[in-house]
């Protein structure tokens, strides 16, 4: 496959310039389990190309200046100022569609839960509930997920769950011996530099990952707003739970209703609860599925003679 060639052509590129080969000795590359894109190529190729880059007097920098504060904190404002570099270059869309656009605390973190983008190191997203990679039947703990290249990192320094700083993904390694796996980032203000560093995969500063692909799904309730949300009410329309005016991406009154009897067909054999947990949405897809399969308007017509 030509991106997975160009990645790696990147990669190779990338272990050369920082010193290192293929193999760590006791440490091997982590091969991306998805294709990875061309924007990401050219994402990592810009992020790179800025390392060593230091803040000036005062704290000034060229991405803060980009992003309307000079002297801000400016982790942030370096990976979007990186992923606009390559909309202005490859006339590409990706600030506010692939990855956002932000400053605040939070602020990234809570855009990629709302696009379904999100993977938490362990526990539950708040206001949400607890996640699953899509084919597990378990919910997400530390090191279940290894990020992949492109993805967001997002970190908190104090006891809460804010965030406080991101970088972005390179690559990872896995120590032969010991079977660690290690994250290879670049980030910025670090802490006055645009620099690579590294991370263990359980760090405990670590709390969840904005990624690339759309790898986990999600316990959903009340107050829950976003595309998983947009998904779930299309689904419950298809089966006939839920009018098509009530697929609003939020997670109101309207879809309790319908998570609620759907989970009170006694053939669900469910938990009444109104909160769309992992069992009943996997009963869900299960129906939605088997219908889709016995819907003509559904079928694809292949001709015989391409």
């Amino acid at each position: 496959m030509l991106l997975k060639r160009t990645f790696s052509l990147l990669l190779a590129v990338l272990l050369l310039l920082i010193g290192i080969q293929s193999s760590f000795g006791e440490e091997t590359v982590i091969d991306p389990v998805w294709p990875v894109p061309d924007y990401v190529v050219h994402l990592l190729e810009i992020a790179s190309d800025e390392v060593g880059y230091t803040e000036k007097e005062h704290g000034w920098t060229k991405y803060g200046e980009w992003a309307g504060d000079p002297y801000c904190q400016w982790c942030a404002e370096f990976q979007c100022w990186c992923v606009d570099q390559v909309d202005k270059l490859y006339g590409t869309n990706l600030l506010n569609e692939v990855y956002p656009l932000y400053s605040g605390t939070n602020t990234g973190r809570n855009w990629f839960i709302s696009a379904g983008r999100y993977v938490i190191r362990k526990g539950q997203v708040e206001g949400w509930g607890y996640e699953w990679l899509k084919g597990h039947n378990s919910f997400i703990s530390s090191g279940d997920y290894i990020p992949q290249p492109g993805d967001w990192v997002f970190f908190t320094w104090t006891s809460d769950t804010d965030t406080d700083h991101v970088a972005l993904v390179e690559f990872c390694t896995k120590n032969t011996e010991t079977g660690s796996v290690t994250i290879h980032v670049i980030e910025g203000n670090k802490p006055s530099a645009v620099a690579r560093d590294i991370y263990d995969l359980n760090y405990s500063r670590i709390l969840g990952y904005g990624t690339v692909h759309d790898v986990a799904d999600i316990t959903m309730q009340y107050g829950c707003r976003g595309n998983k949300v947009r998904e779930l009410q299309e689904k419950l329309a298809y089966l006939n739970l839920l009018e098509e005016e009530n697929i609003t991406g939020t997670f109101g009154t309207s879809t309790v209703e319908a998570i609620r009897n759907f989970q009170q067909d006694p053939e669900n054999h469910l938990k009444v609860s109104g909160i769309a947990n992992i069992s009943t949405q996997r009963r869900l897809t299960e129906l939605y599925e088997a219908k889709r399969d016995l819907d003509p308007n559904t079928w694809q017509v292949v001709d015989d003679d391409e």
